[in-house]
């Protein structure tokens, strides 16, 4: 069976992180393994911060990628509902806060595994753990905002 990635369910996300439709981004993938969200990513020597390690930045923008759609996919499943069914929706970083424990390496697999601690209305609280080389290199607590629901003609991400 193929895996279901998260981000194949978001159409015409353009976001540099987990967009498919933005051809120059990080075009990260995750999906579920147990209760746990899994994405595994190979970087460029692009992103390095210094050499050999990932850019600080870029590894933030991991983290939020992949928790914004491990929220969606989360509401999904919290509805009994496959990825990619209608209602649509789409979240936003409330807060995020990420504690850097060592350098990242750039030239392994990047492994972030995400969890949602709770779900309450619009908002999903989650804890992500970033892996390097079997060693847990950064940690992150991440709210997201559900700020549109295809169901709610007039709510939308600008107002």
């Amino acid at each position: 069976m193929a895996q279901k990635y998260f981000q194949d369910s978001m159409p015409g996300n353009i976001c540099f992180g987990c967009g498919r439709d933005n051809h120059e981004g990080l075009s990260i993938s995750s999906y579920w393994e147990g209760e746990e969200s899994i994405c595994l990513w190979n970087s460029e020597a692009k992103y390095q911060g210094w050499k050999g390690v990932l850019n600080g930045g870029v590894l933030a923008t991991l983290i939020d990628c992949h928790t914004m759609g491990t929220a969606m996919a989360y509401a999904c499943q919290s509805e009994n509902r496959e990825l990619g069914s209608e209602p649509e929706y789409r979240y936003a970083t409330g807060t995020i806060t990420v504690k850097y424990l060592k350098p990242t390496l750039n030239d392994v697999p990047v492994e972030l595994r995400a969890s949602v601690i709770e779900m309450k209305g619009r908002k999903t609280v989650m804890k992500c753990t970033v892996y390097s080389n079997g060693q847990m290199t950064a940690v992150a607590d991440v709210v997201a905002i559900r700020v549109f629901d295809s169901s709610q003609q007039s709510d939308s991400v600008f107002g």
